[in-house]
């Protein structure tokens, strides 16, 4: 290789081009040794990375061989109890077919168990058939209650009617002979007997009207349910009290607020609550230094409550409960016959309400009547 340089090098002496050409080749001949030593290089890192690679692979394969050993290990065990799990499912099989025997006994009386039953379900059949007939018998002895309640407060109110209907039939005849005169006396003003007969019908309507409530109040509540107005329903029953508490000379004040509390219920059932509180609070009073009834009303977001409060003397400390009884009664033999506040009761129960007594020593007592409110489209139905 030397001499070959040096050949060369002189060549290059000796001819400038030929010079050029073997510094060329020289370059080339540099460069491929160079290739060669990094692609030794490059094989060399390669060879170092498969010893190492051939290390771990090595310790990999030492791992598996003791996972191995634990397996195989593992394997004694598990044969061991599988031959252990073998003598307990034989052990099981006879277990089973005593069980099987039982079962067929346990069939056998199951059977007529089956049959028992049979017997007991049309014996329960017949008792609820007889429940049925007992409920329906109660819902009647319930309505018969209700309406002899309501009788019984038709008979109370018959005095205060009677001077109810004393005014416009005394008004219709005072009326009416007036117009009789102007006719007798030739008026020729036919306008002025035209206005007495007209005031006499007015009076007539009253007296109508009158009679009409009686009689609506008077007949079974029917069992339709709409939306009503509390305001009106406590207005009629006013209407039918209102004489008797003015003879007993009892300030009534009705303060029912802003709002128009509208509930889905039956008007006359509602209107008898009303009567029954009112009756009751009248008779609460009568022997008061001062009669006063205040009925007042809140509307709250999902229910109305009602409150009937008197001056009276009060409810004897733990009948607050029992006077919700039926035929329980705190007055004298003769003057009640405990039916009001029963039907009362039930009357606001059948409605989804509740009412309860509230009744402080000495401060009378107040009854407070909760009702659901109707929906917001029946309101709107019904205004």
């Amino acid at each position: 290789m030397p001499e070959t340089a040096t050949q060369e090098r002189q060549a290059a002496v000796a001819d400038p081009g030929a010079a050029v050409t073997a510094e060329q080749r020289l370059r080339a001949h540099v460069e491929t040794l160079e290739r060669r030593l990094r692609k030794r290089d490059d094989q060399r890192r390669a060879m170092l990375h498969i010893m190492g690679d051939l290390s771990e692979f090595n310790k990999r394969l030492a791992n598996q061989r003791k996972a191995m050993l634990h397996v195989l290990a593992d394997y004694e065990q598990d044969r061991r109890r599988l031959a252990h799990q073998t003598d307990r499912l034989d052990n099981a099989r006879r277990a089973l077919l005593h069980i099987l025997q039982d079962s067929h006994q346990d069939k056998l009386r199951l059977e007529a168990s089956r049959k028992a039953m049979i017997h007991i379900m049309g014996d329960l059949r017949e008792t609820t058939a007889e429940v049925q007939r007992s409920e329906r018998e109660l819902r009647d002895k319930q309505e018969q209650l209700v309406q002899a309640g309501k009788l019984a407060t038709l008979g109370e109110l018959t005095t205060g009617v009677a001077h109810e209907l004393n005014n416009p039939l005394n008004n219709i005849g005072l009326f009416v002979g007036n117009a009789v005169d102007l006719i007798e006396l030739a008026v020729a003003e036919k306008g002025q007997i035209v206005r007495e007969l007209g005031h006499a019908m007015q009076q007539v309507g009253k007296a109508t009207e009158i009679i009409s409530h009686l009689r609506t109040f008077g007949r079974a509540a029917p069992a339709s349910r709409q939306a009503i107005s509390l305001r009106q329903v406590i207005e009629r029953a006013l209407s039918l009290m209102r004489e008797q508490l003015r003879l007993r000379a009892i300030e009534v004040t009705v303060d029912l607020g802003p709002e128009e509390p509208v509930v889905v219920g039956n008007a006359i059932q509602l209107e008898q609550v009303f009567i029954n509180l009112l009756t009751n609070a009248r008779d609460a009073v009568a022997d008061s230094p001062r009669r006063a009834i205040r009925i007042s009303g809140v509307v709250g977001a999902a229910a109305v409550e009602i409150t009937f409060a008197d001056t009276g003397t009060g409810i004897p400390p733990g009948l607050e409960q029992r006077i919700f009884d039926p035929f329980f009664t705190t007055k004298e033999v003769g003057k009640g016959t405990g039916l009001g506040l029963s039907i009362t009761y039930g009357i606001i129960k059948e409605h989804g309400g509740t009412i309860s007594v509230v009744s402080p020593p000495g401060e009378g007592a107040t009854f407070l009547v909760h009702l659901p409110l109707a929906p917001t489209d029946t309101k709107e139905t019904s205004s």
